[in-house]
């Protein structure tokens, strides 16, 4: 009993088997409340960093503990969700692969990556992706942290925020396509960065190469090629489900690569300086990926 707690709690409890996404059901689920959060995050960063500005205030202001609170905060949120997804796709795979071996039209590993035409946001797979799109607004406190660390704040910092907020949002909205894969492989490289963030900010031993900006790539490289997949299944299987939202999806993932290739050889190849990594990204994706060599 013991060893099925964890399957219970993560994918077999009944507000995870029946979880349903709707305005009248899921707090955040609206269109309405996705914009105006995102513009009052805008709202509140460029504020706070506009103030310190008038200020003339030079020193960064002491946060204490705070900033290595936040980092063990999202390693163990990102690693709970990790696992109940893990968890859940494993059962909504058990339970429909009878419908697979009749029609021999999906594999487990295709139905990651394609959901079939028709397919609704609810279930369990679907909780773990609202979970994740609320767990989203706890990254951007980084910015936060950042701005009253006297560090630049940027535009590609408050556009790469707010753009992952939105696609969190759509996956939900449109059941789309590829999300169980994506949320897999971004809560798995979110545990071990900030589990490492946290990790340095209690003053261990920093790692000797640039270990966020190399596990951005990996998760990046990884996006890519599940993206190739999914266009792959969509043209082979006669469509996936969400496949519109997979496209706006796709177009801001690319730019995101553009803007990290861009970024990365700038900074890595043509200067050679020691930079704080309270000065890396202060979420996945971001143009501003600097990081401490030691």
């Amino acid at each position: 009993m013991a060893l099925q707690s964890p399957t219970y709690w993560l994918a077999e409890h009944p507000s995870i088997v029946n979880f349903r996404w709707s305005p009248t059901q899921s707090w955040g689920s609206t269109w309405s409340f996705l914009f105006t959060a995102i513009s009052a995050y805008i709202a509140a960063a460029t504020t706070l960093y506009t103030l310190l500005i008038l200020s003339r205030r030079r020193r960064p202001i002491p946060l204490g503990p705070v900033p290595a609170v936040h980092s063990l905060a999202v390693a163990l949120i990102s690693a709970v969700v990790f696992v109940g997804m893990l968890l859940s796709a494993e059962a909504e795979i058990r339970e429909t692969r009878w419908f697979w071996s009749r029609t021999k039209t999906s594999t487990p590993f295709q139905w990651l990556l394609c959901f079939p035409l028709g397919t609704r946001p609810s279930g369990r797979v679907f909780f773990w992706s609202y979970v994740f799109y609320l767990s989203r607004f706890l990254h951007l406190l980084r910015t936060f942290f950042t701005i009253l660390r006297r560090r630049k704040l940027t535009f590609f910092t408050l556009f790469n925020q707010s753009i992952l907020i939105f696609m969190s949002f759509i996956w939900l909205e449109f059941s789309q396509s590829f999300q169980v894969l994506a949320i897999l492989l971004t809560t798995l490289i979110y545990s071990v960065v900030y589990g490492y963030r946290f990790w340095t900010a209690i003053g261990l031993p920093r790692a000797r190469f640039p270990f966020v900006v190399n596990c951005q790539a990996v998760l990046l490289g990884c996006n890519l090629v599940c993206h190739i997949g999914v266009l792959f299944l969509h043209l082979l299987k006669g469509g996936c489900n969400g496949i519109g939202a997979w496209g706006f999806n796709s177009v801001l993932n690319g730019a995101i690569l553009f803007l990290f290739l861009k970024f990365y050889a700038k900074k890595m190849h043509s200067r050679n300086t020691r930079v704080s990594e309270d000065e890396e990204s202060t979420h996945w994706g971001s143009v501003n990926l600097k990081e401490k060599h030691t």
